[in-house]
This record gives structure tokens, sequence and C-alpha cells, in this order.
């Protein structure tokens, strides 16, 4: 008898880097996304919710796509087009998706999602935290029922990405982050400081995105923006910041060091504002509330994204 494939739900806002997450949670048989909650973040809700659809499509996968949050919770917060494009897949002017997105609200499926598949659900969140603690307000007893949450966010060392101190995901919506954080006991954090120390060659990115597949194909194409920004900003090495938490979502046997501490949010600091404050020695006697990724196998990493890009089924 085969073991029941792990149920997966993913809180995202897609992205270039949120692309090649989906791409490796649709190859992965050992789990089973069941739903896609979108926010706005990378760029707005109607391009985020428009990239779910459209590669669900071109991976020929029927996962419902949930619309949610337009904005943060209180702060308007700049979008990352600079880095992704104006549509956040390019702006390679591709097809739109003939499918439309549900119509329940991507708080709401969450919630009943957790219900549907309690206790045995994975939610992995890698855009702003802004749906989740939209359900967590509706309701508070959210994390009993999710078995384990992996987030993308966060720069555990205050090398932020966004500001000097803060990353991108939790920058946008601070008071989400903050509601998350204080709501689930425990959550595996794959942070920016982590990717970095995860980069891949460009390289290599180029001889896995010629693979004769779709996925491939269109892959190339929505990130080449991307990497030619990425190249002359950071290098020889590329950095997939969402596909390193999915594979660590996928695959935690591949962690090589994980540092368990207290995890918390700063909300009001005139140059901290997004922070995320480790309290590395454990001065101030909170619970560790959070898993740090510091080290992943990255041969292992490497061929989840290759096996990812030349899927065809």
């Amino acid at each position: 008898m085969t073991n029941p494939r792990i149920p997966l739900l993913i809180d995202t806002d897609p992205g270039v880097d949120d692309a090649l997450a989906l791409l490796m949670a649709f190859n992965d048989r050992r789990h089973q996304v069941v739903g896609l909650t979108i926010a706005a973040g990378n760029v707005g809700l109607a391009h985020t919710v428009a990239n779910a659809l459209k590669l669900c499509e071109v991976c020929g996968v029927d996962v419902p796509v949930f619309a949610g949050a337009a904005d943060p919770l209180l702060h308007p917060a700049e979008d990352a087009a600079f880095v992704h494009g104006r549509d956040g897949f390019g702006d390679t002017g591709h097809a739109p998706a003939a499918r439309a997105a549900e119509s329940e609200h991507a708080a709401l499926a969450i919630l009943r999602l957790s219900h549907a598949h309690a206790g045995k659900l994975l939610l992995v969140a890698l855009g702003p935290l802004t749906n989740v603690a939209l359900a967590l307000k509706l309701d508070p007893t959210l994390p009993d029922r999710v078995a384990r949450c992996v987030v993308m966010g966060g720069a555990v060392s205050a090398h932020g990405n966004i500001s000097a101190a803060a990353e991108f995901n939790i920058a946008f919506d601070p008071e989400a982050a903050h509601i998350v954080f204080t709501a689930f006991p425990r959550i595996d954090v794959a942070d920016w400081e982590a990717v970095i120390a995860h980069g891949f060659l460009h390289a290599d990115a180029e001889r896995w995105l010629a693979a004769d597949s779709p996925r491939a194909a269109f892959y190339a194409s929505i990130s080449a923006h991307n990497r030619a920004w990425s190249r002359a900003g950071r290098g020889e090495r590329w950095h997939a910041a969402d596909a390193l938490a999915m594979a660590h979502a996928l695959e935690p046997e591949g962690a090589l060091e994980v540092l368990e501490r207290p995890l918390a949010v700063e909300l009001e600091g005139r140059h901290s504002r997004g922070a995320t404050i480790v309290d590395w020695n454990r001065r101030h006697g909170r619970p560790d509330n959070a898993a740090i990724l510091m080290r992943y196998d990255q041969a292992r990493f490497e061929g989840l994204i290759e096996r990812a890009l030349a899927a065809t089924g």
C-alpha cells in the first residue's frame, strides 16, 4: 500500500522565483498541491493571480487558485516590479490563461482547506503573509490544523534586500508577519541570507532551461529579465529565494543545519521596520518559534530545480 500524498497549500505572489517554486511543487510525487492562495507582493494582485493561473495552464495542472489580499493590512508598500517585470513574469506578453480564479477569498480557502486536511496540511508561504494573517484573525485555531508551516522571509542577521535590515516579503506587510509569527508555535524559516548562501551558477541554470519541455521554455522566457538583472547586479550566481524554501518544504531531509530561536518582527523602527529580530542568545525568555534554515544540501537543491524544469507531465 502506497503512502498518501501530503496535502500542500501554497500562499504566493508570483513572481519569477515563486514560479520556479511552483514548478518544483507540481513535480513532486510525495505532495499534492491542493490550492494556491494569492496575494499582492512582487506585483499587484491582478498580475499575481493571472500569473498563477498561467503557470497552472502551462503545466497542465488543475489546481484551484484563490485571489486574496490586494494590499498590506495597514500601510502601503512598493512592489518588486523592477526585479520581476511590471507584470511579474518578465513582461513577455504571453496570452492570459483561459481559466479564472475561484470565487472564494484566499483567507477563507486557507481555513477551509485546513479543515479538509486537518493535521496533515503543509502550508508554504512564499510571499507577504497578508492572507495567512487574515485567516488567523478569522480563526486563531488555524495553527492547530497545520502539520508544518514553511515561510520564505526574513533576514535573520539584518542583511536585508529591500532595506538595510529587512527582507521584502516581511517588509511588505510587517503587521501580517507579526500576526503569523506570534500565532504559530513553530515556523520553518528560509530567509534571504540562506538564499544568498545557496546561489547557483547562471551557466547551470541556462543548461537546465535548455531542456526539451514546455515548462523549461516558458520559464526561460519569463525569467530572462530577472536573470539579466541578477547577472548585472550579483555576478555569476543566480538566487531563487522561493525555490530554496520549497526545497526545504518538499525535502526537509536535505537540511544540513537548522537553528531554533525566538523570532520577532519589528513594526516601529525608524531604520528597521520589517526586520526579523532573532534572539540568538535567548536573552528574553521567549519560546523558540522559528526553525531557521542555515544550510541545505546544494546538490539536492539544484537537482530539484533541474528535474522540475525538465518535467513534461
